[in-house]
């Protein structure tokens, strides 16, 4: 099944506060002009030291952890301030210098690509993995940082659909580490996902979903697992206790319509749709695009989609397209009382805008039928000129007399 279908997308989120570089203690100096650098540093270890260790059954030995020389010392505080400037250019000639220098020991060359990788985290994503990726290769952050990194390593490969890598980076991380954290259990079950591995997913990710602490992209991925392997049953079941748990939130609410779609379920997503459209939150075109077609699907929801059809074409959320007329057209002749007059003006609308001469051959078949001979081999006409399947229909009506 084509992974653009999938009721989500992937969730990248790359943890911000694990990028927020801590200098160490060994950046303070006694110099008046790093005073300051060393309040700052001071100030992140207290902070650091309040936070629980996430990884503290790891099993790598820790590194020395502290620049090799005094110098080194002072030029890591000006790599820190180029950071903390947030100045791209500058953070990336200093990380370089650090990391090219034979004479910068590991946890100096580790530093300089987390800090470099981490400034460039959504601005440069392939730069900052090749950033991130030397500074595990260096070996020279403590634990917490360097697992720290190796996750966000994970989720830059997965962003980049480097599935394959992803895994093996988190699977080496959970490995390592002997990790419970369940936010690394979502990245991987997020990496199975996206692998159409779905009874791996589903069992990485069920747990997880299940638990007091579930987040909703959790329950969402699980939802997408369910649904991309054909357990359309469990798919709506989890769709709808989400929704039912977050009655306010759209997301949830569009994924629940999503699910019912999938399942064939159209009068139960045609009223998530109409509820969001009551709160004035159906904005988008696809939006009114699949209340458009649950109605469609539906054997008495013509008129409703003539409504959302000319509501969405006024608010301009939707075009007016080949597709919109065409549907328009037809939702005015299937519809009771049917009304042809309408549908022969939505294909006449249509006709220009189509691929081809199908549209043209239908309008001509309907004004042929209510007697418009004259309108009718016109369109046939247009049909030939522009391509049609079957060209006889065309030159029947074209042969026709009256």
């Amino acid at each position: 099944m084509s992974k653009t279908h999938a009721p989500t997308r992937l969730l990248t989120a790359m943890m911000a506060t694990g990028l927020m570089l801590a200098t160490t203690a060994a950046l303070a100096q006694s110099t008046r002009a790093e005073e300051r650098r060393a309040e700052r540093a001071a100030k992140a270890e207290d902070q650091a030291a309040e936070r629980p260790a996430r990884f503290p059954d790891a099993t790598r030995e820790e590194p020395e952890t502290k620049p090799s020389s005094r110098s080194s010392s002072t030029r890591l505080g000006k790599l820190s301030d180029a950071y903390e400037a947030q100045d791209v250019a500058q953070t990336q000639a200093i990380a370089d210098e650090i990391i090219a220098d034979p004479k910068s020991n590991a946890y100096e060359k580790s530093l300089a690509g987390r800090i470099a990788g981490a400034l460039l985290i959504g601005q440069d994503d392939a730069k900052s993995l090749q950033y991130l990726q030397g500074a595990l290769e260096a070996n020279g952050l403590g634990n917490e940082e360097h697992y720290e990194v190796m996750s966000i390593v994970a989720q830059l490969h997965a962003q980049e659909e480097r599935y394959d890598e992803a895994l093996a980076t988190i699977d080496r991380l959970q490995t390592e580490t002997r990790t419970q954290d369940p936010d690394i259990a979502a990245i991987r079950g997020n990496i199975l996902l996206r692998l159409e591995r779905y009874p791996e997913a589903i069992a990485a990710l069920k747990p997880l979903a299940e638990s007091p602490e579930a987040k909703p992209e959790w329950r969402q991925m699980l939802m997408a697992a369910y649904a991309e392997s054909g357990q359309g049953a469990e798919a709506t079941r989890l769709a709808e206790q989400i929704a039912s748990s977050t009655p306010d939130d759209k997301r949830s609410q569009l994924n629940l319509a999503a699910t019912y779609l999938q399942t064939e379920q159209y009068d139960k997503a045609a009223a998530v749709y109409e509820a969001l459209r009551a709160r004035g939150e159906l904005t988008d075109e696809r939006e009114y695009r699949n209340l458009m077609a649950s109605y469609l699907s539906l054997d008495d929801g013509q008129a409703k989609a003539i409504e959302v059809i000319n509501e969405g074409l006024e608010k301009n959320i939707l075009k007016p397209d080949y597709q919109t007329y065409v549907a328009l057209a037809q939702a005015h002749y299937f519809g009771e009382p049917q009304q042809i007059d309408e549908a022969i003006a939505a294909y006449q609308k249509a006709a220009p805008l189509a691929p081809n001469g199908e549209t043209y051959l239908n309008l001509a078949k309907l004004l042929a039928n209510e007697g418009r001979m004259a309108e009718a081999k016109q369109a046939a006409q247009q049909a030939i000129d522009k391509g049609v399947r079957a060209p006889d229909e065309a030159k029947g009506i074209l042969a026709r007399s009256q």
